[in-house]
């Protein structure tokens, strides 16, 4: 569903990703972690069309981002690190003018499936951050996007909110849908991925399963290779060889 293909992007003598080849299939969820200014962000951008690529190209769909944009963006959903909302606006108000500038009709069972029905009249403003980051979703949906790209989904969550958005993804990749994500909790990328993807100054140092990270590092797969414990192994053993990632 969305691929990208030797996807080079540089910003003046920076080259902030380099020859990424890296596909993420329907029913997927791909996590990307590496530390601040690895090109996590840019990649997804990219997917997004937000970012032109300087070399190589990103395909969503089979089709290019760059040529296609207005067709890729409208099948995919994005849900930022960052939200905000008009303010004085209820939560049926945000999602009716998002589905207005997506130029497809509102439909309230969005807000149903992210259980914020009984909040449909309410101002966003009092919302708690875990309501806020569900309303994201719901507006990230609009339209039945076939991609749906997540940075940082439960950052600054309590434990309870976090939990909501987790199953709120598994439901969304259960239905085919592919995810791409960032994410620098490792307990939710151990939540969430079916594959994850060590950013390493611009390159992806490592990618697979939980499992075949950790046999491919000589890590020993057992009960904890799928949790963040055994992710934070792999992570570790990963900067050993690559000490930019812990710098």
């Amino acid at each position: 569903m969305i691929r990208y293909e030797r996807f080079t992007k540089r910003f003046g003598a920076i080259t902030a990703v380099e020859g990424l080849d890296l596909a993420v299939g329907d029913g997927e969820t791909l996590a990307l972690i590496g530390p601040n200014g690895s090109g996590k962000t840019t990649t997804l951008k990219a997917a997004l069309g937000l970012v032109r690529p300087t070399a190589g190209r990103v395909l969503v769909d089979g089709l290019d981002v760059s040529r296609d944009g207005r067709v890729t963006r409208a099948r995919i959903g994005y849900l930022p690190q960052r939200l905000t909302f008009p303010d004085g606006m209820t939560a049926w108000e945000v999602l009716r003018f998002f589905a207005r500038l997506r130029g497809v009709e509102p439909q309230l069972r969005l807000l149903e499936r992210v259980d914020l029905l009984d909040a449909a009249d309410r101002d966003v403003n009092g919302f708690s951050g875990g309501m806020r980051q569900r309303l994201g979703i719901a507006v990230a949906l609009i339209g039945d996007p076939r991609v749906l790209v997540l940075d940082e989904p439960t950052a600054s969550l309590d434990p309870s909110g976090a939990l909501a958005v987790r199953d709120m993804v598994h439901a969304i990749r259960a239905e085919g849908t592919a995810v791409l994500l960032s994410s620098h909790d490792l307990a939710e990328v151990a939540a969430l991925a079916d594959r994850v993807g060590v950013f390493v100054g611009g390159r992806l140092g490592a990618l697979g399963t939980p499992a075949e990270l950790a046999h491919s590092l000589g890590i020993g797969v057992h009960a904890m290779i799928a949790s963040a414990a055994g992710l934070e192994s792999i992570y570790r053993r990963i900067a050993v060889s690559h000490p930019q990632l812990v710098a």
